[in-house]
């Protein structure tokens, strides 16, 4: 079995518990129940998190040592540059205030999951990062295409401003994960391979609480089929 397909194998009951998410459900079984309120929200704390990526994958390029794995991740900051102002555009298309939520602060779960992503690159390992990489577009691959025909058809909006983020990072995603398991494939050191494990794990947690925060601030908490 590839390393890839370990990870995937030892992540399965993380990645389960991420999926059994009451929002991630019910926007899945049709978007029945979404508001614009809530939308919204989704793209605010999208924004928080989106804006540190390009920093976190600098902050992993500066404290490696391992040249390939350098070289994977300027090639992938070079691609997520300006992602967050994407999440701003289509706040502002959909009537919320963009510049409120690029001045304003994300919910708990969000700020933890940023903070643990600092703390994890700079304090256990550059590779932590991976972990991040393979959970948040590993859902998106999943997740977003739904999600935005979903959430759309359910708002009655007919205009595709305002899922922009969605969308492309729907398509960008199948991309770097393809990307993503030729790097991770070629990782043979087992310490190396336990870290994605483990920060996977993590993020998987760390990501699927900031729906849960979302499904508690907007009534979400359970979800009927």
């Amino acid at each position: 079995m590839s390393f890839y397909g370990e990870l995937l194998a030892r992540t399965k009951t993380e990645r389960d518990g991420f999926q059994s998410i009451p929002l991630i459900r019910a926007v899945m079984g049709g978007g029945g129940g979404v508001t614009r309120g809530m939308y919204l929200d989704f793209l605010t704390q999208a924004y928080h998190h989106v804006k540190h990526t390009f920093p976190l994958l600098a902050s992993a390029a500066a404290r490696t040592t391992d040249v390939s794995y350098q070289k994977a991740l300027l090639a992938y900051m070079n691609e997520e540059r300006g992602h967050d102002a994407w999440i701003l555009d289509d706040i502002r298309a959909i009537g919320g205030d963009a510049e409120a939520v690029r001045d304003g602060r994300p919910g708990a779960a969000c700020e933890l999951m940023v903070a643990y992503s600092y703390y994890a690159i700079e304090h256990v390992s550059p590779f932590a990062m991976l972990g991040s990489v393979h959970v948040l577009e590993g859902v998106s691959v999943a997740l977003a295409h739904g999600a935005a025909n979903a959430i759309q058809a359910t708002l009655g909006v007919r205009q595709e401003e305002g899922f922009s983020y969605l969308r492309s990072h729907g398509t960008l995603d199948i991309q770097h994960v393809a990307f993503f398991r030729e790097l991770v494939d070629g990782f043979a050191e087992e310490e190396i391979r336990e870290i994605v494990v483990h920060s996977s794990k993590m993020f998987y947690k760390l990501y699927g609480d900031i729906f849960r925060e979302l499904g508690s601030r907007h009534g979400v908490t359970a979800y009927a089929a």
